[in-house]
């Protein structure tokens, strides 16, 4: 499962690195989730954290009052060091890190129709067995151009079973003759 989506390879180094750090710190889930939501909720705050006419000890004052115990630490070495602008790699970086740790696997589905209970449950257990993970949680999403079938896509893989798609491999095979 060691496979990168072009995102994560232009992902900056200082990301990645700070996002496994957040992920070793052990903080809870919830503090990670809360931060996050605060960050999408005020992103000024990224603004104020990355200005350099404001002192670094105000920066302190609002990680103080506005963030969770928790992060307050790691926010504040992130500011010091001028990474907040980083956040949402960071995150990204620590989702990964956990869902490694939980052998969690996330597809995206494209389909015309939803699948069935049994039809998702049978495409989980064939992402478990070929990705070797414990867990495959599959995102839904409706694409009526796909004209019926269906696309999987699990990183940089693609299955495609779509009508569409096997009418674009007809057509190549047609014109390569």
């Amino acid at each position: 499962m060691e496979k990168h989506s072009d995102r994560e390879v232009r992902c900056s180094s200082p990301a990645v690195t700070y996002g496994r750090v957040l992920f070793d710190l052990h903080i809870s889930e919830e503090a990670v989730e809360k931060t996050r939501g605060t960050f999408a909720l005020v992103p000024q705050l990224t603004s104020i954290f990355m200005n350099p006419t404001i002192a670094l000890k105000r920066k302190m004052k609002v990680i103080e009052r506005v963030f969770p115990e928790e992060m307050r630490n790691f926010l504040k070495a992130a500011c010091k060091y001028r990474r907040i602008d980083l956040m949402d790699e960071i995150f990204a970086a620590y989702d990964r890190c956990r869902d490694e740790q939980e052998k969690l696997l996330h597809a995206v589905l494209s389909c015309t129709t939803p699948p069935s209970e049994e039809q998702k449950a049978g495409m989980e257990a064939f992402l478990r067995r070929k990705y070797g993970v414990d867990k495959a949680q599959i995102s839904v999403r409706t694409d009526e151009s796909l004209l019926g079938g269906f696309i999987l896509r699990v990183g940089s893989d693609e299955y495609d079973w779509s009508i569409k798609g096997r009418l674009n491999r007809l057509e190549q095979t047609l014109t390569w003759r």
